[in-house]
């Protein structure tokens, strides 16, 4: 049955992906770099299941190419900025807390774990890999339109905090200008947008419903558990964050409140 080759590919190449990616940072003694790797893997995810078993036709390669963009972009923005960086603090913790486990936890818990949420985010992809359904429909410009708004987001809201942590006048400072006014994380509203145009343009393919999981994963990721939450619970306590926090929307763009403090004065997390 093609649906089941294209899923059990995706999932090999995945294991492969994320074990060679275990061995490269257990030498460097670096997790970190799996988030390097993380835009590019559903790339190798994606592209190896269509090459080892998908069907040809307009909207796979109409996803791939999308994911390829998304994936590629995502993957060299994250390896520019960790360049000279070391261990992110993230996983500097759980180094800390696994201690003497931290081998065999790290390959459960950070690299087979990242490897599982990338199959699940994937499947609108693999899904319509194996079965892509009819010609071009109305689902597949709207999916087109939201992936090129949540994609915008992303790369305008990473580009703009690059160049302004490139500023030494602006150390220590937060940036409130361009799309972070509007929200705290920019870059976390386009990639939870983008995969919904993803999901949309998967709807035109039979098995496309299933793929619902992939954008409500993405959204309960971002929101409740890797994404905000851990980033801002680095500034709780700091009253010029604090501040900023109660002017600007967390998620969906917004005009500012109005409240104490200036632009260049509050402090602001950065995308993870």
């Amino acid at each position: 049955m093609i649906m089941v080759s294209v899923l059990e590919n995706a999932a090999l190449l995945l294991l492969v992906f994320m074990s060679c990616m275990f061995i490269i940072g257990l030498l460097a003694k670096d997790n970190s770099l799996i988030d390097i790797a993380y835009g590019p893997a559903f790339v190798v995810a994606s592209w190896g299941a269509w090459l080892f078993g998908g069907t040809a036709g307009f909207r796979p390669l109409l996803l791939l190419a999308l994911v390829t963009l998304w994936g590629v972009r995502l993957g060299l923005h994250i390896g520019l900025r960790h360049r000279g960086r070391g261990e992110d603090f993230r996983y500097q913790a759980f180094r800390e807390a696994w201690g003497k486990t931290i081998i065999w936890r790290s390959f459960l818990q950070i690299y087979l774990l990242q490897g599982a949420v990338v199959f699940v985010v994937a499947l609108p992809i693999l899904l319509t890999i194996a079965s892509p359904g009819g010609g071009p429909r109305w689902t597949d410009f709207l999916g087109i339109l939201l992936f090129a708004v949540g994609f915008f987001f992303e790369a305008v809201g990473d580009w703009q905090l690059t160049r302004f942590k490139q500023n030494p006048a602006h150390r220590g400072q937060t940036i409130e200008e361009g799309l972070w006014r509007y929200t705290r994380h920019p870059n976390y509203f386009g990639e939870a947008v983008l995969w919904w145009g993803i999901f949309i343009i998967g709807l035109g393919s039979p098995a496309g419903l299933w793929g619902l999981i992939s954008p409500l994963t993405i959204c309960f990721l971002l929101l409740k558990v890797s994404g905000i939450p851990m980033l801002e619970a680095k500034y709780l306590g700091n009253p010029q964050f604090e501040a900023y926090k109660a002017r600007t929307n967390a998620f969906f763009p917004w005009f500012p409140k109005k409240g104490p403090g200036t632009p260049s004065s509050t402090g602001n997390p950065e995308h993870s």
